[in-house]
């Protein structure tokens, strides 16, 4: 019912109620989501209940970090967070495709800034439960002069408050960020973020994943493929929202500026995905984003050779006891393949 009521306002307005009505702690008498052994793993160290995780985009300036805990994801990603508060791109800049099951958005990086995101991850992280994985996306002001500064500044005044860091070098919606994963410029950064981790002793075995873009033709792949295993890149997550608009898009607003989200690019991404197992060998570990709504397409990216999930637009559609379906989903699934724990599916459809 709440779902069908929000759908009566403009996406981001039934956005911003969403993260009010979550920070009242509006409906939220419910039971303990079910723990399922056969979901946990290990990795990088952490250790995570299950693979289903909240995608960047969602909770922005940190704000709602325990709420979704109680909906049963097994970890959360904030952000994008950049150093200066920064309002983004002109309104109207989201749009829900319906007909689709998908969203264009061309946000542009609207944050609170790092400062005041800053003070909400250390209250959350004053209570934080050890099974609460939370990992922090950082970007780069769209005004900014150096944009590896801006990732430098975001690991360091941030990074401490998360279980691990993202950096976002794939919106769609920032002039220039793209190009920070060509070669050269993407080497020049790992680079450089390594420096810097290797000067801070508490950031210095901090997990730090790269979010690339699903609009990569087979040449960019494979360079930052090779620049991953060269680097010892600890991960990638496949992939950001997309500039293509597949045929099959049949919503009026299929057309406007911005990233594409949602069911229609389940399919690209999963096959990016498993292009990039192959490429890296399966030794760089990867984290599959795009199109999730259900167990069984979580469980394809798993097999295409993702050790954890993100969702965000299948929320707006289905609302958040999706996740409880997921992971039931999930644990049949893979004890129907005769699987006593999720990572040994991790990559066994490339």
């Amino acid at each position: 019912m709440l779902i069908k009521l929000l759908r009566l306002f403009p996406p981001e307005t039934a956005h911003a109620i969403t993260i009010k009505l979550l920070k009242s702690n509006f409906n939220l008498n419910r039971k303990q989501p079910k723990i399922y052994k056969s979901l946990n793993q290990t990795i990088k160290g952490i250790n995570f209940k299950n693979p289903v995780g909240l995608a960047a985009g969602f909770d922005k300036n940190a704000e709602v970090i325990n709420q979704m805990f109680a909906y049963g994801f097994g970890f959360i990603e904030v952000g994008t967070v950049t150093p200066k508060k920064q309002l983004g791109n002109e309104k109207p800049r989201v749009f829900r495709l319906l007909e689709d099951d998908a969203i264009i958005n061309h946000l542009g990086f609207n944050n609170k800034g790092s400062e005041e995101i800053l003070l909400n991850l250390k209250s959350f992280y004053a209570r934080k439960n050890i099974n609460e994985i939370i990992g922090i996306n950082v970007g780069k002001n769209k005004s900014t002069q150096n944009d590896i500064d801006d990732y430098l500044y975001g690991i360091e005044k941030l990074g401490f408050y998360g279980d691990y860091i993202t950096i976002n070098i794939s919106s769609p919606n920032t002039p220039g960020l793209r190009d920070l994963q060509l070669r050269g410029k993407i080497e020049r950064l790992v680079k450089k973020i390594q420096k810097k981790q290797s000067e801070i002793e508490q950031l210095e075995h901090k997990p730090i994943f790269i979010k690339i873009s699903p609009d990569l033709d087979d040449e960019q792949l494979r360079d930052i493929a090779l620049m991953s295993l060269a680097n010892n890149v600890n991960g990638l997550i496949i992939s950001n929202s997309t500039i293509q608009r597949p045929d099959t898009l049949i919503s009026n607003f299929k057309n406007e500026v911005g990233g594409l989200s949602g069911k229609p690019i389940f399919l690209n991404s999963t096959i990016l995905l498993k292009k990039m197992y192959s490429l890296t060998n399966g030794q760089i570990t990867l984290i599959g984003v795009g199109g999730v709504s259900s167990g069984h397409e979580c469980y394809e990216k798993i097999k295409a050779g993702a050790s954890l999930v993100q969702l965000y637009t299948a929320l707006v559609y289905k609302g958040p006891k999706i996740i409880d379906q997921i992971l039931k989903e999930l644990d049949e699934l893979i004890t129907i393949d005769g699987y006593k724990n999720i990572s040994e599916a991790i990559g066994k459809s490339t």
